[in-house]
């Protein structure tokens, strides 16, 4: 599976040759991360911080709202580890100081040592000092005390000249069951096809920047092919995981989707199908998935208008349900909300919305038994749904803060601040 890679130098997106010549500036990391994510997993590289430079750090933590991500790049000590799992890094890649000490202190999965080398020596300081230190040592040290290795060839990072397959099979033999990530080299799909299948991923920079390397061909490059135009069946979700419908992709309606970020499928009837050119029911695409058995895809989307399913509803299967819903439902009467509702009062009294969320949440810590408690706490969250859609916030945010606040590693107390109601 492919990783792309944003590199930060004084807060704009480079691509270095060897770690040391600059040979693309890309500019604002912004839009390329808003791109990137849409592989699901994005490194991100604070070469300033490696280099002992600076910091990009403000910006990793606006772009770390974008996607899953592995930060890199200076992390040498447990509090900026501690930090950047606490701000929403799904993993952080610690280099030189990667020790079973400082190792042993973290949560496991949530760790990736960095292996720099050239010709198999272990290089640091920003690749400019050599250690005598073998990548092999390495590994057997610290395998059991951290969940992958991010194995960075120098000698081939950003020549795009292809990756040595049996150097990694014999790294991986000794790295045993910790997964392995490489970098250095890679600039086709082939090679991320034979990776994937041997179980590691790839790290890509260089070859994305410069266009030698499809996107979209990139991603779904680990799934199975079967004749000259393979096509996977696309199971298509919203943002919450609702299921909206069964579509088919082929390489032509994937590299569509992914250049223009919407939902593009594979139509026997039509061939390309753009969803919502016609109806108005657009896909924004957020992330494309692959199975584990990499013969089915899975669209991640923000589906606009009436719905997926042709015949008006929003899915296949009819209407969805939840809370989702009713944040539509809530969304479409913001405008149009009749003056005698009690959805218009609430959107034009902002102290009348203030007392109910209050007043409801009395009620509901108040309840006394198992339906009382589910019908006060439905109160709660209608009034709570009514505020964030004033407030131009929606569902999806406050469920992508939690998944947030779930890989926080230092716990934060939770001491009332207050005294008996809540008034």
């Amino acid at each position: 599976m492919i990783i792309p890679s944003i590199d930060l130098m004084n807060k704009q997106a480079v691509q270095l040759i060897g770690g040391k010549e600059k040979v693309i500036d890309a500019g604002d990391p912004r839009p390329i991360m808003d791109r990137f994510a849409l592989a699901g997993n994005v490194a991100i590289i604070d070469l300033d911080a490696a280099l002992g430079q600076g910091s990009n750090s403000d910006l990793i933590c606006e772009l770390l709202g974008k996607s899953s991500c592995r930060i890199g790049g200076g992390i040498r000590d447990i509090k900026t580890a501690t930090d950047w799992l606490d701000k929403g890094a799904h993993k952080i890649i610690i280099g030189t100081a990667a020790t079973p000490e400082l190792l042993s202190q973290l949560p496991q999965n949530r760790t990736m040592v960095a292996l720099d080398n050239v010709e198999g020596e272990i290089v640091v300081d920003g690749w400019r000092k050599k250690t005598g230190e073998s990548v092999e040592n390495r590994l057997l040290e610290l395998r059991d005390l951290t969940g992958g290795f991010l194995i960075t060839f120098v000698e081939r990072e950003g020549r795009m000249i292809g990756i040595n397959f049996d150097r990694v099979k014999h790294l991986q033999e000794i790295a045993g069951a910790t997964k392995l990530t490489v970098a250095g080299g890679v600039s086709t799909a082939d090679e991320i096809r034979q990776l994937d299948q041997m179980g590691v991923d790839v790290q890509v920079g260089m070859a994305l920047y410069t266009n030698k390397l499809n996107f979209a061909d990139a991603i779904i490059a680990p799934m199975k092919q079967s004749g000259e135009n393979p096509q996977w069946p696309t199971v298509v979700v919203d943002e919450y995981g609702f299921t909206l419908g069964l579509a088919w992709s082929d390489i032509q309606s994937v590299r569509e989707a992914v250049e223009k970020q919407v939902g593009v499928y594979h139509s026997r009837h039509r061939g390309l199908w753009i969803k919502g050119k016609t109806s108005g029911n657009i896909q924004k695409l957020l992330r494309i998935e692959l199975d584990c058995d990499r013969d089915t895809l899975r669209f991640v989307v923000k589906q606009y208008g009436n719905g997926f399913c042709h015949t008006g509803k929003r899915t296949c299967w009819g209407e969805d349900w939840g809370l989702p819903r009713l944040e539509r439902r809530l969304q479409l009467l913001q405008n149009c909300a009749p003056e005698q509702s009690i959805t218009y009062r609430l959107l034009n009294d902002p102290e009348l919305l203030r007392e109910k969320i209050l007043e409801e949440a009395n009620e509901l810590v108040e309840a006394e038994n198992q339906q009382h408690i589910i019908h006060e706490a439905a109160d709660v969250l209608y009034f709570t749904l009514v505020y964030l859609i004033k407030s131009g916030c929606t569902l999806y945010d406050v469920a992508r803060e939690l998944d947030r606040r779930a890989l926080k590693i230092t716990r934060r107390s939770v001491n009332s601040k207050i005294q008996g109601k809540i008034e």
